[in-house]
């Protein structure tokens, strides 16, 4: 009976081992096969994404692009990734998502997605807050980055699905950055540092055509030529602005300087062009327009 015992146990080693090792033996998945089961898995997590559940998507999609790299649902796991660091107010680690899908599959066609997106998180991380000074009182550097590649986009793909939109937010990110180099410039004018105040008004008008805010920008250049005793070039600053924008509210600002001027104050004649020199730099700004 031991003999017997002995030989029992061999032979049901050996099967439970024929067991396994046909279990292990399957035949590899058909690309079919691998392609639906990336499917399938990818809307478990797209769904779970739409459902808020910022971890378990996560974690499903990590997983998909893990499996599944080879196919197009990794891929697009990698797209949802930086969506729910979107969705999450995460803007940095959306946008170092988005740009790696970029950088990594140039021809795909979610690219002007990406992009979009890129811009659209630049904007939204320097959105309004009730607990931080005004945007044109901030460090603008996420905002000057939006308007590149806002204009990088426009220039790419000129009749994309978000074209209308990325033109709304460049009018608006232009006209954040011209208020900006207004309120730096008043600052300078308060601490009659004209200047410093001339240049950051001259910055706004050449680097920012178009952005209604021209007639401003020129009022407060000539107030700050009055304020340096320049009679002339504050008459030609002010007198743009009633020939070039006679629609805009600043006219009247610009008769009541233009009153205050002395009457043999002619307009400025054209200066004589320089050699050519690189174009300067606006003046810095004061330390209290960075943000804390």
């Amino acid at each position: 009976m031991p003999g017997l015992s002995k030989t029992w146990l061999l032979a049901a080693a050996l099967g439970s081992m024929g067991l396994s090792c046909a279990a292990d033996d399957k035949p590899p998945q058909s690309a079919l096969d691998y392609s639906e089961h990336a499917r399938k898995e990818y809307e478990l997590a797209v769904r779970a994404l739409e459902s808020e559940n910022w971890e378990g998507a996560a974690e499903m999609l990590s997983e998909v692009k893990r499996k599944y790299s080879y196919s197009r649902y990794g891929r697009l796991a990698e797209l949802r990734l930086a969506d729910a660091d979107f969705a999450q107010q995460k803007y940095a680690e959306a946008i170092t998502g988005y740009k790696a899908f970029v950088h990594d599959y140039p021809n795909d066609p979610e690219v002007p997605y990406a992009r979009y997106r890129v811009a659209k998180a630049q904007w939204d991380s320097v959105s309004e807050s009730a607990l931080q000074p005004p945007l044109e009182e901030r460090d603008l550097a996420f905002v000057n980055d939006a308007l590149v590649t806002i204009n990088e986009y426009l220039a790419d793909y000129p009749r994309n699905q978000y074209r209308s939109e990325l033109v709304y937010v460049r009018a608006v990110v232009m006209g954040l950055l011209v208020r900006h180099e207004l309120y730096v410039a008043r600052y300078y004018l308060s601490e009659d540092n004209f200047p410093a105040a001339v240049a950051r008004c001259e910055y706004a008008l050449d680097h920012f055509e178009r952005s209604g805010l021209e007639a401003e920008a020129l009022v407060l250049l000539g107030e700050i030529y009055m304020k340096q005793k320049e009679p002339a070039k504050a008459r030609a600053s002010l007198e743009r602005v009633l020939e070039e924008f006679p629609d805009s509210p600043f006219v009247r600002p610009a008769e009541n300087f233009l009153a205050l001027l002395p009457k043999g104050a002619k307009t400025a004649p054209p200066a004589a062009k320089p050699a050519p020199a690189a174009t300067p730099a606006p003046a810095a700004a004061p330390e209290h327009d960075h943000q804390h």
